[in-house]
């Protein structure tokens, strides 16, 4: 009866450690099994949009693409730049062609005539009209870029979703058929 005690003492902490093994290699195999899909919030490309009609670049901002804040900012202040010096020289040559009108020769353009001053008017007035443009463009893009970015977010993409070719064979001829697979794993 010695023996009996220590010998079923044993097997109790043997089955005991493997138990906990068991139930340690069990919760970390639901761990990796169970993956908590992400809430999907409709609202968020609206608000990404719409903090990006405020500010440009918050919407990026928002859906944390921090990297196409630059882009925004580089794409609209280049094109405003554009526009506001198309648009001083554009008066510029106005303002010349305006005073050479009047009688007036002692403005900056002395060495051209008067069809190189319209020309030049007509020259920056189209530029200055085309960077407005791309001003606006680049404005209402980056809008469409943060909605559009914030709807792929919460696109469901992970291991449990795949698409595959397979080739199997007929039935009733032997030959091969190709085929596309949509699996879903839960």
């Amino acid at each position: 009866m010695n023996k009996i005690v220590p010998i079923s003492l044993l097997f109790f902490l043997i089955g005991t450690v493997s138990l906990f093994a068991q139930a340690k290699d069990e919760t970390v195999l639901v761990a990796k099994d169970t993956t908590k899909l992400q809430e999907i919030d409709p609202l968020k490309p609206a608000k990404a949009a719409f903090y990006s009609a405020i500010l440009p670049g918050l919407g990026q901002a928002y859906n944390k693409k921090y990297w196409k804040i630059p882009l925004v900012y580089g794409a609209i202040g280049t094109s405003l730049y554009f526009y506001i010096d198309s648009n001083k020289k554009y008066h510029d040559y106005r303002d010349a062609y305006k005073r050479r009108l009047e009688g007036y020769t002692d403005d900056k353009y002395t060495y051209l005539d008067d069809s190189r001053l319209i020309a030049g008017q007509k020259f920056y007035q189209r530029n200055r009209d085309l960077s407005s443009l791309f001003v606006v463009g680049f404005y209402v893009l980056n809008i469409i870029d943060a909605n559009v970015d914030a709807a792929l977010i919460q696109f469901n993409v992970n291991e449990r979703l795949s698409m595959r070719p397979e080739i199997y064979p007929n039935d009733v001829t032997f030959r091969p058929n190709v085929g596309l697979t949509f699996n879903y794993n839960f």
